[in-house]
């Protein structure tokens, strides 16, 4: 009888980390991490884990993911996003595990105006990007090729924790109640990427046991303006909300923030799409998906 494939997953009360443990593939023995069971920023810490459990692949869906504060956090940043992978993969190395390291679209500086490329180089804007770079490069130094993947995402959704969805979906209904409008970001480009799918993905990636870099998000684009008015018309038609706010279209320089973000930042998943053996869900149906999944509560 063959052994279960143990799997360590960090950041399991996470948006991600939850939607990875409601989906655990059958022939799986997980170990689940919440936030508070290893400290992240402690890099001997992220050692020890791994020495402890031995998992042979390990994924750590845990990042530092405060965009804006990383600017003014950015010791904390990197020892979350760039310390922490590089300490878990220099351990895999020794104890013969895989990592599954999810990284981000923010590695890129979003000027090119066509998706990128898993093969593509890093040239981050801010901090959070920068630091999610460091840890890239620090898995790549420290495991062979046949011993990591890199998955990079972006604007991850789901419908726990705090992101952009929960968001406009308080924000929709502050506003009609108001009757206000709601001004949203138009000039950013890229691809809302469900929990759910993503969670999907990643189980796949082990399953399979593939490695290199690759990118997943959602099929379809859209600017941060597209998503928050599908979040109002699909929350109605769904019964989530009873009206939308009207939604207007803002420039970035509107609604300046301390961290420069890339304005066209989607992802080239075509490959992994290939390799995983995975069909593109749009990102709308997605949405529609995950507004259906929301607790009673939200």
């Amino acid at each position: 009888m063959t052994a279960p494939m143990k799997v360590l997953i960090t950041g399991c009360n996470g948006q991600l980390g939850q939607a990875l443990l409601a989906a655990i593939p059958e022939g799986m023995e997980v170990i689940s991490l919440r936030r508070d069971g290893v400290d992240l920023a402690n890099a001997s810490a992220c050692r020890q884990v791994v020495r402890e459990h031995q998992p042979d692949w390990l994924l750590n869906a845990a990042a530092y993911t405060a965009v804006d504060r990383a600017e003014s956090e950015p010791d904390l940043a990197l020892r979350v996003n760039g310390e922490a992978p590089g300490a878990f993969a220099e351990t895999l190395a020794e104890t013969g595990g895989h990592l599954l390291q999810i990284s981000t679209d923010f590695v890129f500086n979003g000027q090119q105006g066509s998706p990128y490329r898993p093969d593509q180089s890093r040239d981050p804007l801010g901090v959070y990007g920068a630091s999610k770079a460091e840890g890239e490069r620090r898995v790549m130094e420290a495991l062979p090729p046949e011993r990591f993947c890199l998955l990079r995402t972006s604007w991850v959704y789901g419908p726990v924790g705090q992101n952009f969805c929960l968001t406009m979906l308080r924000l929709h209904r502050q506003k009609a109640a108001a009757g206000e409008s709601l001004g949203v970001i138009a000039d950013q480009v890229g691809c809302p990427t469900a929990t759910h799918t993503l969670a999907s993905a990643c189980w796949r990636v082990i399953q399979r046991n593939i490695h290199g870099i690759h990118h997943w998000s959602d099929a379809g684009a859209a600017s941060w303006y597209d998503f928050a008015v599908a979040i109002g018309e699909l929350a109605v038609a769904q019964g989530v909300l009873a009206t939308a706010a009207q939604v207007r279209p803002i420039g970035t320089e509107n609604y300046p923030t301390p961290a420069r973000r890339p304005s066209y930042s989607l992802l080239d998943c075509r490959s992994t799409r290939t390799v995983l053996e995975l069909a593109p869900l749009h990102w709308r149906e997605a949405l529609a998906q995950v507004l259906a999944r929301l607790p009673a509560s939200a």
